[in-house]
C-alpha cells in the first residue's frame, strides 16, 4: 500500500497545480484586456454571466474562426453606444450560448456618463462562477460613445470589423451554418436591406422594404429558404427599433411571431419591456 503521507503531498501537488492553471488562465485574459486600448480600466458596472450549454456537433472551429491560442480563452470585444442599443446583438450572443460556453462580460465606458440598467444587465444575472480556463468564448459588450459599433477579434491582431450588419454576420457565422453563394448573396442583401433602408431609411423606404418582405415571406417560412438566417435577426430587430412592427403587413406578423417564439430572442423581448 502507498505511504499515507505520500498520498497526501501527491494531491497537495495536485491541487497547486491545478490552482497554478487557473492563475495562468486568470492572467492570459488581463494580459489581453490590457492589449486592447477599448478595455480600459476606468470601467464600472461589470456583469458576467454562464448560463451556456454545452458545445453541439454543428458549432464552429473556434481555432479556424478566431485563430489558435493555446492555453487561453478566445475573446470577442464589442464597442457599442447605449443610445442605439445593438438588440442583434443580444440574439446571437444567445445562439452562440446554445453551441459554447460562453464567458459573457458587461462593461460601462468612462466615455459614457450612465448606462439604463437594463441595458447592463442584457446578459442576465451571474448565478456561478466557473475559473476561466472552462469556457470557450469570451464574449464582452462595452458600452461606449461610439459612431458606429466595433468589435475585435483575434485581440492580439487587432482585427477591427465595423457596423452592425458585419458584426451579425460573424457572430452568426459561429454557429457553423454553410450556405452557397447564392443563398450567401440573399442573406446579405436582406442584412443591408434591413439596416440601411428599413432602420435608416425614409418612410417611403421602410414601407417599401415590408411590402418586400411580406412578398418574400408569402413563399417560405423565413427571409430567406426554411431556416433562420442572421437576415431574420437583423431585420426582426430593425423593426423592434423603428416602431414599424405594428404597421407590418400580414406576412411579417406571422413572421415576427415565429421569431419571437425562438428563445434567443427572449432576451431582446425583456428589453423592450
Amino acid at each position: 500500500e502507498a505511504d499515507p503521507s505520500l498520498q497526501a503531498l501527491e494531491s497537495r501537488q495536485e491541487e497547486i497545480l491545478k490552482r497554478l492553471y487557473e492563475l495562468k488562465s486568470a492572467v492570459d485574459g488581463l494580459s489581453k484586456m490590457i492589449q486592447t486600448p477599448d478595455a480600459d480600466f476606468d470601467v464600472t458596472n461589470i456583469i458576467q454571466t454562464d448560463e451556456c450549454s454545452p458545445l453541439t456537433t454543428n458549432g464552429a472551429d473556434l481555432d479556424l474562426m478566431l485563430g489558435k491560442d493555446y492555453g487561453a480563452l478566445k475573446d470577442i470585444v464589442i464597442n457599442a453606444n447605449p443610445s442605439v442599443p445593438l438588440l442583434s446583438l443580444l440574439v446571437l450572443h444567445s445562439l452562440l450560448c446554445e453551441r459554447y460556453k460562453v464567458l459573457s462580460a458587461v462593461h460601462t465606458h468612462s466615455s459614457v456618463k450612465s448606462v439604463p440598467e437594463n441595458l447592463l444587465k442584457c446578459f442576465g444575472e451571474q448565478t456561478k462562477k466557473q475559473p476561466r480556463h472552462e469556457y470557450q468564448l469570451g464574449f464582452t459588450l462595452i458600452w461606449k460613445d461610439v459612431p458606429k459599433p466595433q468589435m475585435k477579434f483575434s485581440i492580439q491582431t487587432m482585427c477591427p470589423i465595423e457596423g452592425e450588419g458585419n458584426i451579425a454576420r460573424f457572430l452568426f457565422s459561429l454557429c457553423g451554418q454553410k450556405y452557397n453563394a447564392v443563398t450567401s448573396t440573399l442573406i446579405d442583401s436582406w442584412v443591408d436591406t434591413a439596416i440601411f433602408q428599413l432602420k435608416e431609411g425614409s418612410s417611403k423606404e421602410k414601407g417599401a422594404v415590408l411590402r418586400a418582405m411580406n412578398a418574400a415571406l408569402g413563399k417560405t417560412s423565413w427571409l430567406v429558404g426554411n431556416e433562420l438566417t442572421v437576415a431574420d435577426i437583423v431585420a426582426w430587430c430593425a423593426l423592434q427599433q423603428t416602431g414599424s412592427a405594428n404597421a407590418a403587413p400580414a406576412n411579417v406578423q406571422k413572421w415576427m411571431k415565429s421569431c419571437e417564439n425562438l428563445a434567443p430572442f427572449s432576451s431582446v423581448m425583456k428589453l423592450l419591456q
